[in-house]
């Protein structure tokens, strides 16, 4: 015959959680992470400033086609100690991407782009001509 057991849910939820915060903790980065960014249009223009904290301005490659917009930095690390060995590195190091759509066409030849303290300002004109126009709903 085979002996039944009782447990109680509560006790094996409880035990599972307190043994879940003794192991050592793990970062597992699923998706590369996004730099953020503020976006502001005038009639002639449009003023992008993007946080881009710990990279340098060679790093950095800004590619427009018509009205899409990217935005390309890589994140290095500078160097590595002999006899020390990493515990835990929270910090990302890679390539972050970051494309939109803007509602009119940019003017490559005027835009301008410039970096400091960790602040990417892109100044993107609006194409001359490009007019948008709005249709009526009947």
């Amino acid at each position: 015959m085979s002996n039944i057991v009782r447990t109680d849910p509560f006790d094996v939820a409880f035990r599972e959680f307190f043994r879940n915060m003794l192991r050592p903790t793990r970062l597992d980065l699923e998706t590369e992470p996004e730099f953020r960014l503020d976006l502001k249009e005038t009639e002639k223009a449009y003023m992008i400033h993007a946080e881009i904290p710990g990279v340098k301005k060679e790093d950095i490659e800004v590619s427009i086609d018509g009205n899409l917009v990217t935005i390309r930095a890589e994140v290095k690390r500078e160097k590595e100690e002999k006899g020390e060995t990493m515990l835990r590195s929270e910090r990302y190091y890679g390539a972050m991407t970051r494309s939109f759509t803007l509602t009119s066409d940019v003017d490559e030849k005027t835009a301008a782009a410039r970096y400091t303290d960790g602040v990417l300002e892109l100044t993107l004109p609006k194409k001359a001509g490009a007019t948008s126009r709005r249709l009526a709903v009947q």
